[in-house]
């Protein structure tokens, strides 16, 4: 299966790809260090830094008979709940729009659309389905949770299926579901990485209130994970027995854990985040820890992209043994 990837970040999707046996032919995206990224974890395709607003395929000399599947990850982050209060970006939406464009040149069997959830509130997004349905492709959407495919992190989003010719997807996705959620503590790498004590001077008196509630409700000598940058109503911590929150582009999570009865924490190292977005083997060579950990919170789950190219994959040998 091979494919074309799109706003591809540093390939966790592309890794859940490869595992289930796609082949990428190409990536492109407009971050450098997303790309060289890229580049050190798929040698053998071509990676792109561009803007694919102003670029086609036939700059990159893709034959569209190589390729079998078109995977896109349009900026996401002005859909997002995560933006806060500040206004969405209309020109950073549009960039899903680039992506009928591609699938008319490069007329690939298949189409992988992945963004948040919102996307589907967006007044772009019914234009969008109608050009891909236009160029022959039936669709169907899935809100799929990174932790129901193995994923030990919470993570839902909006995953477009499409295929070409008259007959509608119908993926069966049901084989590649967990029947038990990994949690936080797969994720975390207990006795690797320096803590610092809990109630140490200088600490934000904030960080103090969320372990505070956390200790209040879990009692002394348990472990926790202190969570920044979200209004659940969780009151800022969670248990480590259950799936990780959603990462984000910053630093949200903090483990406490305690030793001789005394609260230590460290925050969650990107090594960490690559495991918990399910691709623990994913080289992080470059950039700044900042960087790497916006990398992983602009990824794509690698198990979600694994059982979407298996049940693709799967539904191609069937199609083409019924031919």
């Amino acid at each position: 299966m091979r494919f074309v990837d799109l706003f591809s970040g540093g390939g966790f999707g592309a890794a859940g790809a490869v595992q289930a046996g796609g082949v990428p032919v190409l990536s492109a995206d407009t971050w450098r260090i997303a790309v060289d990224t890229y580049k050190a974890n798929f040698p053998q395709s071509i990676a792109k830094c561009c803007d694919l607003t102003s670029v086609s395929p036939s700059d990159f000399g893709i034959d569209k008979s190589g390729v079998d599947l078109l995977l896109a990850s349009p900026e996401c982050t002005s859909h997002s709940l995560a933006r806060g209060a500040r206004p969405p970006d209309e020109r950073s939406r549009e960039t899903a729009l680039v992506v009928p464009h591609w699938v008319e040149a490069l007329s690939p069997q298949w189409i992988v659309l992945e963004n948040v959830a919102r996307l589907a509130n967006w007044e772009g997004h019914t234009g969008l389905m109608r050009s891909l349905c236009r160029l022959g492709y039936q669709l169907e959407q899935h809100i799929l949770n990174a932790a129901d495919f193995g994923a030990p992190q919470s993570r839902k989003r909006l995953f477009v299926v499409g295929k070409r010719g008259d007959q509608p997807p119908q993926l069966a996705l049901e084989p590649y579901l967990l029947a038990r959620s990994k949690s936080a503590n797969d994720v975390i790498q207990w006795d690797r990485w320096r803590m610092s004590p809990l109630y140490k001077p200088g600490r934000a008196k904030a960080t103090l209130e969320r372990a505070g509630r956390a200790i209040a409700a879990l009692g002394r000598g348990k472990p926790f994970i202190i969570v920044y940058y979200g209004s659940d109503g969780a009151g800022g911590w969670q248990r480590t027995d259950v799936p990780l929150r959603t990462i984000t582009t910053l630093d949200r999570f903090a483990v406490v854990r305690w030793i001789d009865d005394v609260p230590f924490m460290r925050m969650l190292q990107p090594q960490e985040l690559a495991v918990a977005m399910g691709a623990p083997n994913h080289l992080l060579p470059v950039g700044t820890r900042r960087d790497k950990v916006k990398l992983c919170g602009n990824g794509v789950c690698a198990p979600v992209t694994e059982a979407l190219f298996r049940a693709i994959i799967a539904q191609t040998s069937v199609s083409a043994w019924a031919a």
